[in-house]
């Protein structure tokens, strides 16, 4: 796969390699059959997974793959990498230890809303706190799937499902909110059919040094369809979501007629039309802010009241976990010097069970 008579060069996701010869989408495309449900959005994004990675400039054996439990963890098998199906909620956490001893690899986490947010939501959330140098693609149906129907931590109030039928009680996690809660330094959101916006974040997500976030909407039309219809429907969704761009106001709407400005601390909708705002009354987005509050205040907007934005929700650049584990071996090897293995376990901190 690789060319040993030409120089190095580094990827566009920071990683050091030898330069490699053209990919292609095929070459990520692994000899398994894909055994996911006819017309479910996952075909969507594998497909734009495998389209991504051919263009990073990094050879395909230091790509690794990993996931938890679900219908969306299931990708690994389907790509021509190195990969491991985790046991559930735990992808974040082997990730974080395949990344800290092999850091010259693109690590890749798939998983899902039960799979991240139920059983691995501490896993998930002490990930965006330490900037752990990977990407977590993150499914997000509002239902589980694998295990036929029933409410997960996205699941929307009043949604019947077959451990809600009733209606779901629970008020929903966000994702992306928690995320920047938790001070992540690249968080995006792109719905599965909508594949020049996914494409896009999923490059950014790769160049990103750093935890990398991308929630993708994605329908299970068996058990929750249509659930994002509003913003993947090609009719209906201008007039339901809002693109997100850098240092431009968020302005939307099928004739882009509608735009949000900050009322205080609150964030309202207004109209363009009837001559009492202009863009230059709205919020700009800055997705470079080294606070998240901003950023914060549009993660927590949904329909009906508000549009859903979709993008790029924050990108900065801040020191990598691996980066500064790294630095305080080298501060603690220059103090104390090499360490001594025979002596750490023969040490005062260690006892016999009789």
């Amino acid at each position: 796969m690789t060319d040993s008579n030409k120089n190095e060069g580094k990827g566009i996701a920071g990683v050091q390699s030898i330069q490699v010869k053209d990919l292609t989408r095929k070459d990520f495309e692994a000899s398994q059959d894909v055994r996911w449900c006819p017309g479910c959005g996952d075909y969507s994004v594998l497909k734009q997974v495998q389209m991504v990675l051919p263009k990073l400039g990094i050879p395909r054996e230091n790509f690794a793959f990993i996931s938890g439990i679900g219908c969306s963890s299931r990708l690994p098998y389907y790509m021509e990498t190195y990969g491991m199906h985790g046991i559930h909620g735990r992808a974040p956490a082997i990730a974080t230890g395949l990344k800290l001893s092999r850091p010259e690899l693109s690590v890749w986490v798939v998983t899902g809303d039960g799979d991240a947010l139920a059983i691995g939501g501490n896993h998930f959330i002490h990930t965006m706190r330490r900037n752990v140098d990977m990407n977590i693609i993150l499914l997000n149906n509002r239902i589980y799937g694998l295990t036929k129907g029933q409410l997960s931590p996205t699941t929307q109030l009043g949604r019947q499902t077959k451990t809600s039928p009733g209606g779901s009680i629970d008020r929903p996690v966000e994702p992306v909110a928690l995320a920047l809660s938790m001070g992540a330094t690249f968080v995006a959101r792109a719905v599965d059919i909508d594949q020049a916006n996914l494409r896009d974040v999923l490059e950014r997500a790769a160049a990103h040094k750093g935890t990398s976030l991308i929630e993708i909407y994605q329908n299970c039309h068996i058990f929750n369809d249509g659930t994002f219809e509003a913003v993947s429907d090609k009719k209906q969704r201008d007039d339901n979501r809002v693109m997100l761009e850098h240092g431009k106001p968020l302005v939307f709407g099928k004739n882009r007629d509608k735009g949000i400005r900050l009322n205080g601390l609150e964030p309202e909708v207004v109209s363009l039309t009837d001559g009492q705002y202009t863009e230059a009354d709205l919020l700009v987005h800055n997705e470079k802010s080294d606070q998240t509050v901003l950023a914060y205040f549009l993660s927590r907007m949904q329909l009906p009241d508000f549009p859903v934005p979709m993008g790029v929700f924050r990108a900065v650049k801040e020191n990598c976990y691996g980066e500064r584990v790294r630095n305080n071996e080298a501060t603690v090897h220059d103090k104390r010097g090499p360490g001594d293995w025979d002596e750490l376990i023969r040490g005062a901190d260690s006892w016999v069970v009789e």
